[in-house]
């Protein structure tokens, strides 16, 4: 019987050995599959939406368990976008991305939004270098930036070099002047050819660039040293090679993430590939994502604001918009633009502080004036025909009270037509900061920027008294050929 135990003893140390082994094999075989390769893992245009980073951290941990080499870096356009990252002013935005582990960033437009002060001390909580080789802060608490930093990874040199936007108007990142007094930027493009020399030091160039799809191929045709462009801005899903570089982008709000595998061989780059990868396709990070859920579970942002009796979609949001800044301010025409209105739709019933907030989480401020039908007219046309922001050219951009026909010569737009206005009348007149500060063609007299916050302002009007609001989903604006019956058109409006 000893005997026989003995042997049973025998076989199952032999088993336990077997199946140590093979577990140890297995470790092995998974640490080997990446084993050599580097991968870069890059967001962009995130827009506060902070839930993806649980799903960051889940990606990254799988691609080190698998023996890659992990950098992961964005691209600007972090810290604005949703509720509960604006009301905290990016702050959320830092603390996810500490946690999360990234180890480069550049600035975004939006980052500038909460002011200068702000965003230094939020530079200051990084945990990571933010870099930006064409912000010069000459009177600002903004610290000046490094323009590039060199990752190490097992003896293999990665150099990012940064850059943010300068083309938007008066040479600085899309906004209003006065968020960038005390900063002076350099053009983009020019400035990232300057460090083209890094190449000397490193195995890998990357441009961090928030610049946008147009400049970032003239930087691939101007700058054939960089390997890699890892943009935002235009919010675009990229991934292609021009003059020999990869340019790549994720879109926005993290429902991607960019990956892009590097093998070296010795000094030279054996394989550069890229992908997008939904985030969808993993499981949160479960540390991560309790996080995010005290975030989101802010009991002031799930009081009642006030409720709706049918669903408005985009042109009924952009209706309440109108109605909320016109009774605010006693003008007779407002007018908002169709990027600022963050929700496409607000649907029946309860409306919560989140959702309001959630309408202009960039927290705009409302602006008045004088302007006659045809200073409106020359606003309306000639963002209509837009040649710098092409995005928002030949659409309905200005939402109105006053309803209005824009008539085009087949493509641009030749006249603007405010029926129901009469010509050269002085109208008080209401519209958010941003198109105030800067949109193109804008005359007006006794103008001002008010201390009233739109996202206050709708929240004062979607109260109603506390009685439900019905939604009015009527666009009051068209576009039409110049040889369209004019009367077809005359749809005024009684507000």
């Amino acid at each position: 019987m000893r005997k026989f135990l003995s042997v049973l003893l025998a076989m199952a140390m032999v088993l336990s050995l077997t199946v140590t082994s093979f577990a140890a094999d297995t470790a092995a075989d998974a640490k080997a599959e990446m084993a050599g390769k580097t991968v870069i893992l890059h967001t962009n245009d995130v827009h506060g939406a902070v839930e993806g980073y649980a799903y960051i951290a889940q990606l990254k941990a799988d691609y080190e368990a698998k023996g890659a080499e992990v950098i992961l870096v964005d691209a600007g356009d972090f810290s604005q976008g949703t509720t509960y990252v604006s009301s905290t002013k990016g702050a959320d935005a830092v603390t996810m991305m500490n946690a999360a582990g990234y180890d480069v960033v550049t600035l975004g437009n939006h980052e500038f939004d909460v002011g200068q002060q702000t965003l230094a001390e939020a530079i200051g909580y990084c945990r990571f270098p933010v870099i930006c080789a064409n912000m010069v802060s000459e009177n600002s608490p903004i610290p000046q930036l490094k323009p590039y930093v060199i990752l190490d990874r097992e003896g293999e040199k990665f150099a990012f070099v940064a850059a943010v936007t300068n083309y938007g108007y008066n040479n600085h990142p899309d906004g209003h002047d006065a968020i960038f007094e005390g900063l002076r930027f350099t053009d983009a493009v020019r400035t990232l050819e300057e460090y083209e020399y890094l190449r000397d030091s490193c195995q890998v160039l990357v441009a961090l660039t928030h610049i946008g799809s147009k400049y970032d191929r003239e930087l691939a045709d101007e700058a054939s040293e960089y390997d890699l462009i890892i943009g935002g801005h235009s919010h675009e899903r990229i991934n292609e090679v021009e003059d020999g570089v990869l340019i790549t982008q994720t879109g926005r709000n993290l429902n991607m993430v960019g990956v892009t595998e590097v093998r070296l061989r010795g000094k030279e780059i054996r394989s550069l590939s890229f992908r997008l990868v939904p985030l969808a396709d993993y499981a949160p990070d479960p540390v991560y994502q309790e996080m995010v859920e005290t975030y989101r579970n802010n009991p002031v942002l799930k009081e009642k604001a006030g409720e709706l009796t049918a669903t408005a979609d985009k042109v009924g949001v952009a209706n309440i918009f109108l109605q909320a800044l016109k009774r605010k301010s006693g003008s007779d025409v407002a007018f908002y633009h169709y990027g600022g209105i963050r929700r496409d739709s607000l649907s029946k019933g309860d409306l919560t502080r989140s959702d309001i907030y959630d309408l202009d989480p960039f927290i705009s401020s409302v602006s008045v004036m004088e302007m006659t039908p045809e200073q409106m007219s020359k606003m309306v046309l000639t963002k209509y025909n837009d040649t710098v922001n092409k995005g928002e050219s030949h659409r309905i951009d200005l939402f109105s009270t006053a309803p209005y026909v824009i008539r085009t010569d087949g493509y641009d737009a030749v006249e603007v037509i405010f029926p129901g206005l009469v010509s050269g009348r002085k109208y008080k007149v209401a519209m958010g900061d941003y198109v105030f500060k800067n949109y193109q063609g804008l005359e007006y007299t006794n103008g001002e920027t008010t201390q009233w916050l739109v996202p206050d302002v709708l929240m004062e009007y979607v109260a109603n008294g506390g009685k439900p609001l019905a939604p009015d989903n009527t666009l009051r604006q068209s576009v039409a050929g110049l040889h369209d019956d004019r009367e077809n058109h005359d749809d005024r409006d009684d507000d």
